[in-house]
This record gives C-alpha cells, structure tokens and sequence, in this order.
C-alpha cells in the first residue's frame, strides 16, 4: 500500500514543531500558514521598508518605500478579506508597477522579493522563482536577504516537488558564511532528506543543529531526530 505523502502545508501547521520567538511572529503565524521562514522574513523586510524610508534621502527612494508600504497594507486587508490567491490577483499589477518603476532603487528590490513571498502563498510558484532568481542577483552582497531568498527558493522548489532542488538551496544557506536563517536551513535539510529516504544525511543535518546551535528553536526536535 502507498505511504500518503504529507504535504508542506500539512507539516508546517505542526503546532508542536513551529513556535515563534516574539508575539508579532506568532500573530503573522496564524495568518501565514503556508510557511515559518516567510513570517521571519516579513518581519526583516518590514524593518527594513521603515528603515530604508528615514535612511534614503532621494525622493524616487523614498515613493517607492512608501507605494510599497501602502500596497503591503492593501494586500493584508484583502488577504484577511478574501484570502491569498484573490489578494494576490488584486495586488499584482500593483507590485508589477512598483518594481517596473523603481527597478534600479533598493525599495523595487525589496518589493520583487515581498511580491515573491505573496507569490509562493497563492500557490504561484513557478512566478516565485522567478522574482526570487532576480532578487538573489539583486541582494547577492548582502548577507541577511541572500539567506532569506535562498530559503524561499528553498521551499519554492519543495512546493514544486523538487526536492533535489530545494536541497541544493537549503545547502547554500548551510555554506555561507553568516549564521541567519542557517539552523532552519538545517531543519528543512533533515526534513527532505528523511521524506528522500536519506536518513544519514537526515542525522547529520540534526546533529549539527544540536553540536552549533545551542540557543535554536529547533535544538528539541533535532535532539530527538539526530
């Protein structure tokens, strides 16, 4: 008899696995429910849309901060409306127009990157991947994105049933030099790995969490797995 495959969606709404360090986080949670690592990465890239709007002094800089908060807000109340794949469609034009206008500017890039995530929760994934391969030639210099594109990528690709792919992603998270994102990198890695039948490479991807990651929220789960 077939083993029922269990879905990333299923996974991700674990409730014993996925805990959140802050209230913000728990509350954007239980709105995202497709995946943990974008909740963390709004969070990020929020900080940075209010932080880029004080720090950039151009105008052009500064409007399209400002269309991207304005057209974010949009999307959440009509995802609390009418849910992510009607949001999606209503704001699309808008992030297109957004990242057409602002292409060379950081808050375009950064919209390319926020459009990728509301992308991957209407279940456009082919459409994620490819504003998440630009972003990535975008923010290929800056650490903190690069970690969070990868990841995305990650669990596009994992989305897609390619876990191959999203291994490979998951990996370059695990590689680079800054530790942000890494330890869930190394969760999402003994998760596929486990699902591919891999159980050594499963292990080994927990123990490290367990030998280099003292403090991780993962650190429970991975003891028991590794």
């Amino acid at each position: 008899m077939a083993k029922k495959k269990v879905t990333r969606k299923e996974l991700l709404n674990e409730p014993d696995e996925f805990i959140t360090f802050s209230a913000k986080l728990l509350k954007i949670m239980a709105t995202y429910k497709v995946q943990l690592s974008y909740g963390v990465g709004l969070l990020i890239l929020i900080g940075i849309i209010y932080s880029g709007i004080s720090y950039f002094s151009y105008r052009s800089e500064s409007l399209a901060f400002a269309l991207l908060e304005k057209t974010m807000k949009n999307y959440e109340i009509l995802r609390e409306k009418s849910g992510p794949e009607k949001a999606f469609k209503e704001v699309n034009n808008d992030f297109v127009k957004i990242i057409d206008k602002y292409s060379g500017n950081r808050g375009g890039k950064i919209a390319r990157i926020e459009f990728a995530n509301i992308s991957i929760n209407a279940g456009d994934t082919d459409g994620a991947i490819a504003l998440y391969r630009k972003a990535l030639e975008d923010f290929n210099d800056d650490k903190t994105l690069k970690n969070i594109i990868l990841s995305g990528l990650g669990y596009a690709y994992e989305e897609k049933n390619d876990s191959k792919s999203a291994v490979k992603y998951f990996e370059m998270i695990v590689t680079e030099p800054d530790t942000f994102l890494k330890d869930e990198a190394l969760f999402n890695l003994g998760r596929i790995y486990a699902a591919m039948g891999n159980k050594k490479m499963s292990r080994d991807a927990y123990k490290k969490i367990v030998s280099e990651f003292a403090d991780s929220f993962y650190l429970s789960i991975a003891k028991e797995r590794s």
